[in-house]
């Protein structure tokens, strides 16, 4: 990564095998440091009071403060602190409300250490990421609801495809081992969505995909 930063992480899961575990599998990465663990979001906000932290794992059902109100505290707050959802529910509504809710990233807790260590790097550096298991369960609903934004009408099925990527925050190396096209192909699709989009940058390339549903 050309960060050298070390990535500050808290773990927030009210099982103590789920945290000890997480901490053995962040021990030994580069660049990323596990700061401290919290069993509830109670907990979790005094840690935070206390130490620095770059970037939440938070699970979803803990006892006094679940992660869905940790979630909204913290945006609510405007804390500079990302947050990773690593939670057991795989069902869209939810990962969409979540996202919604202002959620960077979302793993299933089946998920393994080299996907965990892709999220926390890419959602440190401003992407969103899903998980696998995840992102297959979102694009099921991805034609109904592309084909009712009148925007995506002119876009070929292969700009959609990258459109949807991008919105997952996947580089163009990562899209184009995906698509089986070279990075520069797709350096090309961007511009061209870009251009029929009438859009400047990929955030808003991302908001228009994540309106239409191709990923929430």
């Amino acid at each position: 990564m050309p960060n050298t930063q070390t990535i500050k992480v808290a773990l927030c899961d009210d099982h103590r095998i789920i945290t000890e575990g997480m901490q053995r599998l962040l021990a030994d990465a580069p660049g990323v440091e596990c700061v401290g663990t919290a069993e509830s979001g109670k907990d979790l906000f005094f840690l935070m009071g206390h130490v620095a932290v770059d970037l939440v794992l938070l699970d979803l059902d803990m006892p006094v403060m679940g992660g869905v109100e940790v979630l909204r505290r913290i945006r609510e707050k405007r804390l500079p602190v990302k947050v990773i959802i690593l939670t057991m529910h795989d069902e869209a509504a939810v990962v969409r409300d979540l996202m919604d809710k202002g959620a960077d990233g979302y793993l299933l807790k089946t998920c393994g250490r080299d996907e965990l260590l892709r999220a926390v790097h890419a959602v440190h550096q401003g992407l969103k990421h899903f998980s696998a298991a995840i992102t297959e369960s979102l694009l099921k609903q991805r034609t109904e609801k592309a084909g009712e934004d009148e925007r995506l009408k002119g876009l070929t099925p292969r700009e959609r495809e990258i459109l949807g990527a991008l919105a997952e925050g996947l580089s163009n190396k990562e899209i184009g081992d995906r698509l089986f096209i070279s990075s520069r192909t797709v350096d090309t699709h961007r511009g061209n969505l870009m251009k029929k989009l009438d859009v400047h940058n990929v955030a808003a390339l991302v908001r228009i995909a994540m309106a239409a549903g191709l990923v929430k």
